[in-house]
């Protein structure tokens, strides 16, 4: 991937530094400052796995499809079916392309629930039956 194709994440170069005075850089933008994409984890069929190469070499999962929700009911966590996304806090249009973050409102077979964790970053979905 090349550099111009990524989210830089560095200080604004239009804010003001406190002071009244503008922010000038010193440096360009380093290799570390490069974010990644968003994951867009998707309601499907099946869950799919992708691996993540982070800083050091460390490798992480992504979740890119979800079918299955680790879901925390009274008697403790349990594994549920997703039936559709609701809504989601982030984004209307989350809910219509079925894309799962954190705080998204799930239908599953066992009730309504409202997603705890981010599963881009985690690689698996945990959720809380709304109403208990």
């Amino acid at each position: 991937m090349s550099l111009s194709s990524r989210q830089l994440h560095s200080r604004s170069k239009t804010k003001l530094s406190g002071n009244g005075k503008r922010n000038i850089l010193s440096r360009n933008k380093h290799r570390s400052e490069i974010g990644n994409y968003f994951s867009a984890t998707k309601f499907a069929d099946s869950d799919e796995l992708v691996d993540v190469r982070k800083r050091g070499g460390r490798v992480t999962k992504r979740l890119h499809t979800a079918s299955v929700v680790n879901l925390l009911t009274g008697s403790g966590y349990k594994k549920a079916k997703i039936k559709s996304v609701l809504e989601s806090p982030d984004n209307r249009n989350f809910a219509r392309q079925a894309l799962i973050t954190k705080g998204t409102i799930i239908e599953t077979d066992m009730g309504k629930a409202v997603v705890l964790n981010r599963p881009g970053r985690d690689g698996t979905i945990n959720a809380r039956l709304l109403g208990s």
